[in-house]
């Protein structure tokens, strides 16, 4: 029993050391990877708006091609006016140009810009950047289906990395402890 004591009191703080380090890496990486996956959006609206602002109009500003956002990766762009109505894009969810959430508009006024992950249905999520123009507002999404998968990687990676590293830690320890510790006796 006391070399378990001492084998636990040995390895407790390489697992804590372990845990913090593989926690890290990973919040970091999936950080990264949820704000990178916001770049093209920025990038969109900010053009949009510049546009609008100086009266050009939606069709001009509005890509042609449609994007079923629920299905595709491609970015899209989405116009309301200042009642919060969609009334031009490129970005369709079951057909039709979408509807937000209440409040999310509101913040997007207020604070100049909303950066957000909305999730209109339960298979959908997007990364959607709002940006407020003259006339209404202006919202430039991405699904995040590769962005997630990507996600789940770093998750795995982590977890396996941190499991197998305090399994190999616990053993060196332990056959220290057991092995090398009753020999020099």
């Amino acid at each position: 029993m006391m070399k378990f004591k001492n084998i636990l009191r040995a390895w407790l703080p390489f697992a804590v050391v372990t845990t913090a380090l593989c926690a890290l890496v990973y919040v970091s990486v999936q950080h990264t990877l949820r704000h990178g996956a916001n770049d093209p959006q920025i990038q969109m609206a900010e053009d949009a708006v510049d546009a609008l602002n100086s009266g050009s109009p939606l069709e001009s500003v509005v890509p042609a091609n449609k994007v079923y956002f629920d299905k595709s990766l491609a970015p899209f762009l989405v116009i309301y006016d200042i009642n919060e109505q969609p009334i031009a894009g490129s970005g369709l969810l079951d057909g039709q140009l979408p509807g937000l959430p209440d409040g999310v508009l509101d913040y997007a006024k207020q604070n100049g810009e909303n950066r957000l992950t909305w999730q209109p249905n339960a298979s959908t999520r997007v990364a959607a950047i709002i940006a407020p123009y003259k006339d209404g507002y202006v919202l430039a999404g991405r699904n995040l289906r590769e962005v997630e998968k990507r996600e789940l990687q770093t998750e795995t990676f982590a977890g396996v990395t941190w499991a197998l590293t305090l399994l190999v830690s616990l053993l060196v320890i332990a056959f220290n402890e057991i092995i090398l510790v009753d020999k020099k006796l």
